[in-house]
């Protein structure tokens, strides 16, 4: 009955969205061999404002005047043209080249790219675009980063098929995840957050290694990931996409976007998700996939009014997960809570709202105001096998910046105050936990912008927190343009942050450890707060190799933690939760090649040190299933566009990772690492117009697997069972279709 509810609500959005004059139309140009798009033509109605220009794809839609019907549409190097538009029929318009100027002339092309390194920013910011994510079946958030060397993509467990990510050698926690600069992926989030985001709704993602900016909080440790998702203002009226796998996973994404007046907008985004396949393909009796179902919900509105400075966003979102794992012969409803079938259910319900205006002084378009405020309820109901777990997280986040000039616009500083207030309450095997903290903080950071030669940014937050007590963080990032094609970066600066040790780590849950908890008389379980320093170089380098446009990057980091929550496995049947007494650190080390092969065909290389040493009590190791080595490849293959879009794509993509270290068990006594193994994926796309495309892909190709991910699988109920030692695929290889539509 929702979903009938839902259907009909949404055709009634559709049927309003129509209901405006829009002119349509396509800007080419034909060469000695074909018709090309042309992108950034000028359109505008005659003795008007009112414009737009053509994207890559040479397409434009500009509002119908009530005051013309003459359209002008320019392009330096072309005549100008003036088109009298008495339909709304959409249309094809050719340029012709202007050759009465008889200058020598150069033509440069190069395809855009969907992610790069940034070459002007002091962070070591890595930009990616909606495009970049249409490469692999990115379903979510957690299946984003798949072509992106700089984030490696793991499994958390046998049971889930949660992706985790790590970034320079740690795990998501010590990595700020915000949307659209609103921290989101924390707390009670933290183990399936990411899965919350689905991949069509981001417009952007920003990658930055080492410790971020103070303007965005203290707990940016390893980095920082900010997603922006679409705006109605300019995402499409309407967009589909459906999506199917083999393995029983079906997906519904739909747009509606609808301009209210000149300076609002709104767009109701709708997800739903469901598999109800059960998957045993390795005959050890448990799914290697979870049955889930999904239904999330965004609702934004934007007011955008240029000539008086102000832009307003308001969203709101509702999400319902669920999921079973566990047995194939688990039935809920028949065996919960004995210990007759292992089985497991979590069922997580969240909202969100969020409230940003910004405000840049008209009379002085370098100085500006912004205010941010979000508020989250999260909710999370599971138990697994007899162990149950629920938690409940309410949080809010407030947020004031002002931003401006020091003398001229080469020294900008940006300065402001932010409030956040987390309550938690958890219940994990009839034992309670709860806390409040409280977090004020006032940071100011001064940059110098010399894009010829040095830049730099300098930060100094100081917080007061009620359970951390007063500290200051340091952050500060160089830039130095050691000619016009090298650019060198360093990077230092501290992070802190409390640990969730039980939301942080439920794959541990999936297991029958009991679990140890070092005594102590603080809020964060008797666990001391945890502080690390990051330091960073990077070098990157443009240059012609075999004559083709190429770049090279080099990165080194050091994380060094000065207080660490460790989490200890490494005696079966127990984990141990303790801090830190002696040395923690991680230096990661990354090659990346790129090049440009030809106009149609990029490569994108990458290899990885990660060399992450724990003191145990048991003494010091590397960290466990965590590789030392990883080797990544990506080809990206474009067709030439025809004048109507028609266009193929091709996405192949390599993962080669290195041994891991494993704990000692009993189905394997005498083995203490994995063996070395390469994943390949990939994806055809089959482009019909700028409206409409089919795309095919197969991940794992290889159809690599663990044997025995489940240890213990026979006796679920023994405390040797665990689920949690997981270092390559479990659902083994997966073929997927589907479509994508919009308007």
């Amino acid at each position: 009955m929702k979903f009938n509810y839902l259907l009909y609500g949404s055709l009634i959005f559709l049927n309003n969205l129509f209901s405006q004059e829009v002119i349509e139309g396509k800007v080419v140009y034909k060469d000695s061999r074909e018709n090309l798009a042309l992108e950034g033509a000028n359109i505008f109605w005659l003795s008007t404002s009112d414009g737009t220009i053509s994207n890559s794809s040479g397409d434009f839609r500009i509002k119908k005047s009530r005051k013309t019907n003459l359209l002008i549409i320019s392009f330096l190097g072309f005549y100008t043209d003036t088109l009298k538009i008495d339909s709304n029929e959409k249309f094809v318009h050719f340029m012709k080249e202007d050759k009465s100027n008889n200058l020598d002339e150069v033509s440069l092309s190069e395809r855009k790219k969907s992610a790069k390194l940034s070459f002007t920013k002091t962070q070591n910011t890595i930009l990616v675009d909606a495009s970049e994510l249409l490469k692999a079946a990115c379903c979510n958030l957690s299946e984003s980063f798949e072509t992106n060397p700089s984030i490696d993509v793991n499994f958390s467990d046998a049971l889930t098929g949660t992706k985790q990510i790590n970034m320079l050698g740690l795990k998501s926690p010590y990595i700020l995840i915000s949307e659209e600069n609103i921290p989101m992926v924390r707390g009670a989030s933290q183990a399936y957050g990411l899965t919350f985001t689905p991949g069509t709704w981001v417009e952007s993602i920003q990658i930055s290694k080492g410790t971020g900016s103070v303007v965005n909080g203290f707990e940016s440790i390893a980095g920082q990931i900010n997603t922006e998702l679409k705006k109605p203002f300019t995402d499409s009226p309407l967009f589909i996409n459906m999506y199917g796998s083999r393995n029983g996973r079906i997906e519904l994404n739909t747009h509606f976007n609808k301009k209210i007046t000149e300076k609002w907008s709104t767009g109701l985004f709708v997800h739903l998700n469901q598999r109800n396949l059960k998957i045993d393909n390795n005959s050890d009796s448990f799914l290697d996939a979870p049955l889930s179902k999904q239904i999330n919900l965004l609702n934004r509105f934007q007011f955008i009014d240029p000539s008086k400075g102000w832009v307003v966003f308001y969203n709101w979102r509702f999400l319902n997960d669920t999921k079973q794992v566990g047995q194939v012969l688990f039935d809920p409803d028949l065996d919960k809570n004995s210990s007759t079938i292992w089985g497991s259910e979590i069922t997580t319900k969240r909202f969100d709202t969020a409230f940003k205006v910004g405000y840049v002084f008209p009379e002085f378009p370098y100085k500006s105001f912004g205010f941010q405020a979000a508020y989250s309820t999260h909710d999370q109901k599971s138990y697994y096998g007899l162990r149950n777990y629920d938690i409940i997280h309410d949080s809010f986040y407030g947020n004031i910046l002002f931003n401006s000039i020091l003398n001229n616009t080469t020294n900008k500083f940006k300065s402001g105050i932010n409030f956040s207030h987390d309550k938690y309450f958890e219940n994990i095997d009839l034992k309670s936990f709860s806390r409040i903290d409280n977090n004020l903080g006032a940071f100011f950071e001064w940059s110098h912008d010399d894009l010829e030669k040095l830049s730099w940014t300098a930060g100094l937050r100081i917080d007061f927190n009620n359970n951390i007590g007063t500290f200051l963080t340091p952050r500060f990032h160089l830039r130095y343009a050691i000619g016009p094609s090298s650019i060198l970066r360093l990077s230092s600066g501290s992070g802190r942050k409390a640990a969730n040790i039980f939301a942080e780590n439920q794959s541990i849950l999936g297991s029958n450890r009991r679990i140890y908890i070092e005594n102590g008389n603080n809020p964060f379980y008797g666990l001391l707060p945890e502080k690390a320093w990051n330091y960073g170089i990077s070098l990157s380098h443009k240059f012609k190799f075999i004559n083709k446009n190429s770049n090279l990057i080099f990165d080194y980091y050091t994380t060094e933690f000065e207080n660490q929550v460790i989490v200890d496995v490494e005696t079966q049947g127990r984990a141990y939760f303790y801090n830190l007494e002696g040395q923690s650190s991680s230096k990661s080390l990354q090659f990346t090649f790129n090049m440009d092969i030809t106009p149609q065909l990029q490569l994108s290389s990458a290899y990885k040190n990660d060399i992450v040493s724990i003191d145990y009590k048991s003494g010091r190791k590397q960290k466990q299933l965590v590789p030392k080595n990883r080797m990544f490849l990506n080809l990206s293959w474009n067709s030439i566009k025809k004048v109507n879009n028609q266009q193929w794509k091709f996405d192949l993509t390599i993962h080669h990772l290195g041994t891991q270290r494993l704990v000692e068990n009993n189905i394997t006594p005498n083995v203490f690492k994995s063996p070395s193994y390469s994943i390949l994926n990939m994806q055809l796309t089959r482009v019909f117009s700028s409206f409409s495309e089919v795309y095919f892909g197969i991940e794992n190709f290889g159809n690599f697997t663990q044997s025995n991910p489940i240890i213990s699988s026979e006796q679920p109920f023994n405390i040797n069972f665990d689920s949690s030692q997981v270092w390559a695929p479990v659902l083994g290889r997966m073929i997927y279709g589907g479509f994508r539509y919009k308007i």
